[in-house]
Formats: C-alpha cells, sequence, structure tokens
C-alpha cells in the first residue's frame, strides 16, 4: 500500500504513542534503546546454539537516510557462532519513513536480504534478520558487522581498472539474472519500477525543485560549457527516465555510488545499501558506477573499455548481446539519472534528513557533469 505524508505521520504518531522495549522477533522496536536481550536470543534463533545472550551495548548513533547503529553482543557461553556484534540500520524517524517509504525503499531492502541476497552469488552483505511493518513504514535491517574485515569507499577512494571491472562483475551478475525474468512480475513483483521510483521520490521528497537548486550551487565544479545549459538538465533527466519504460527490464541496485561499495580483505569488491532496489534497464547501474567510481581522468581513458567489459559479462551471466552503439547510447543518457541522485543532496529540502558530506556531494556532482560534457549527452535524447 503506497502512504502519503499524512498517512505516514499518523500511522508514526500512533506506534510511537505505544512505544515499549520488544522482546520477540515478530516485533520491531521503535528505537535501538528499545532492543533487549530477549529480542536479540529471538532474532539470532541463540537456544539453536545452545547459548544466551546476557548484555547488549550499543555503539555511536548515526543518523543520516536512516538511524544506524552497532550493537556488541555478549553471551553466557563462548561455545557458540553467534556474531559478537551486527550492524543495524533502521527507519526509526518520520523523516526516514517518508523519505524511503513513499518510494518503496524500505521493502525493497528488507525483501532484497530475505529473498534476492539467497538467490545472488556475489560479494554484499548477509542479514541476521530483516523485517519492516507495511502499515507504519517502521524497519530494521541486522547485518554481520564487517567493520575490521572491509574498507568501506567513500569519494577518495582510488578505484583502479580492475576494481572497476568487478565492480562490472557484480552488476553483470545481478542484471544477467532477472534480465526480463519472470520474477519481475512474480516474487519481485512488489518492487517499483524505475520510473516510478524516480517520479514518487521527485515529487513526494523535494528531488525535483532541489535537483536544479543544487545543480546551480554546484556551479564552482561544473564544466562552464555544460552550465550554460542548466535549462535543459532536467528535461533531459525526465526524458532518460522516461526512456525505461520502453527498454527491456531487470533488476537494477539504483544507488551504485563510490561510497556503497567496499573493499574486502583479500582487495575485492562487495556491495552494500540496497535500499534504492527497483525494476529497469541496466543502464541505471552502468552510467551511475562509472561516472561516480572514477576521477575525470581514468574515466575518460577508460570508460569505453570498461562498457565493452560489462557488456561481455552481462551476455556471459544470461543478459542481452548488445551491441556497443546501442550501450553507448544508454550510458549516455543514464547519466543524468545518476546526477539527479545528488544535486538535490547537495541542496537537500529542509523536511528531508542531511544525507551526505558536502565534499562528497560536490566531488560526484563534478564527476557526473564532466561525464555528461565529455560524452555530450545532452545529444543522445
Amino acid at each position: 500500500m503506497k502512504m502519503n505524508f499524512e498517512q505516514i505521520k499518523t500511522a508514526f504518531d500512533k506506534e510511537t504513542a505505544q512505544r515499549k522495549p520488544v522482546q520477540s522477533r515478530d516485533e520491531i522496536p521503535m528505537a535501538f534503546e528499545d532492543i533487549t536481550p530477549d529480542w536479540l536470543n529471538d532474532v539470532l534463533d541463540a537456544k539453536a546454539n545452545g547459548t544466551k545472550v546476557t548484555e547488549l551495548t550499543l555503539g555511536p548513533e548515526d543518523e543520516g537516510t536512516s538511524s544506524r547503529r552497532r550493537i556488541e553482543i555478549q553471551y553466557n557461553s563462548e561455545q557458540h557462532t553467534l556474531p559478537r556484534s551486527v550492524f543495524c540500520k533502521a527507519t526509526f524517524t518520520l523523516p526516514s519513513r517518508c523519505l524511503l517509504g513513499m518510494n518503496g525503499a524500505i521493502e525493497g531492502e528488507v525483501k532484497f536480504y530475505n529473498i534476492v541476497r539467497p538467490q545472488l552469488d556475489i560479494e554484499a552483505p548477509t542479514a541476521r534478520f530483516a523485517n519492516f511493518n507495511p502499515d507504519t513504514l517502521n524497519s530494521i535491517v541486522m547485518l554481520d558487522d564487517m567493520t575490521g574485515s572491509v574498507t568501506f569507499s567513500d569519494h577518495t577512494t582510488i578505484i583502479t581498472e580492475q576494481l572497476a571491472k568487478e565492480q562490472l562483475e557484480i552488476l553483470a551478475k545481478l542484471h544477467g539474472k532477472y534480465y526480463q525474468s519472470a520474477a519481475i512480475q512474480g516474487e519481485l513483483s512488489y518492487l517499483n519500477t524505475w520510473s516510478d521510483f524516480f517520479t514518487i521520490t521527485a515529487n513526494e521528497a523535494g528531488f525535483g525543485p532541489q535537483a536544479d537548486i543544487g545543480f546551480r550551487e554546484a556551479k564552482e565544479v561544473i564544466p562552464a560549457n555544460l552550465f550554460k545549459k542548466a535549462d535543459q538538465i532536467w528535461p533531459a533527466t525526465l526524458a532518460s527516465v522516461n526512456a525505461h519504460k520502453s527498454l527491456p527490464h531487470t533488476v537494477v541496485h539504483s544507488d551504485v555510488h563510490l561510497k556503497n561499495w567496499y573493499i574486502t580483505a583479500d582487495k575485492h569488491m562487495g556491495l552494500s545499501d540496497w535500499q534504492c532496489m527497483c525494476v529497469g534497464h541496466w543502464g541505471r547501474d552502468l552510467a551511475y558506477v562509472l561516472s561516480t567510481s572514477l576521477p575525470i581522468g581514468d574515466r575518460r581513458a577508460w570508460e569505453k573499455d570498461l562498457i565493452q567489459y560489462y557488456l561481455k559479462e552481462l551476455k556471459a551471466n544470461g543478459g542481452p548481446d548488445t551491441p556497443f552503439g546501442d550501450a553507448w547510447n544508454y550510458y549516455r543518457q543514464n547519466l543524468f539519472g545518476a546526477l539527479a541522485w545528488w544535486t538535490p543532496v547537495l541542496s537537500p529540502n529542509p523536511d528531508v534528513p542531511d544525507m551526505q558530506p558536502r565534499d562528497t556531494s560536490l566531488e560526484f556532482i563534478s564527476r557526473m557533469t564532466h561525464a555528461i560534457d565529455d560524452t555530450q549527452a545532452l545529444d543522445s535524447l
């Protein structure tokens, strides 16, 4: 059921009035402070391991698009394989529920871990527990804590050509597996299309008006020639999103900027944060990952070879045999949808959570707008 702001707020206020500590896995906490050892025992199925949670310690608060926190766990025994700590993300706040609930992101991420993740042979986090309440949009996802075992990327992380190929391999496995799959109309029918996901986010979360404001605010990092065409960017964005309606569909991660990737201890790429997963054309992920992961010079040097590499991997994983010329056009078109996920973040609607540091937003906007300018992407639509 799609909910508007008033419905979400009414449900949030009612749930807040009934807030209490949680004891069993069928309950979703309203705050991390409401989590009890009994709840963790049930969620982790500790009894099956012949042990019991005795104490938990909450890590520092981390509020953004969602509420994030580590939990350290103590047991009454050392003879078990249960986690010593977990990483949780939740929609405990009203702004999170509005931003992530209206476009289906809350349900999408929970069901990714419960349904899709077990089907994919890729490097990605696994969940100990994931649940959401469709009536209130409260949710929690409990992941194995990877702190110390992987390096999470940011806008300063250096992605070599080989690591970029690994990013494309992961995406090709996802896209190939679900390319024009019956699952999209079956067990994955809850997923929004990319065009619907974008439209809801643009209209309900204010991304539409803020995109133009953010673009103009980022003038210092945008190629001068492109900045002169500022009035053409949003219409091009709408056209690029609309093009997905007539293209073959697959499942797309849809938020593959560099900060959602990590590097394992043995130097391989992994992909996290699946809350924007939806159904659309694979060009969405291809344009987004290359234009944010690579500095401008590396992207210019490698992008065509990397697109060729992706097409080979996509076909090998069950996808189509796509001519490079078609893929090049999809890539150019989808740069606008990628950019539209970051200009509003630079200059957000006051009702939206503060999502990213300014230097990160400016760096990604710089990379994407230079890609748009370099490839003459406005001519692709």
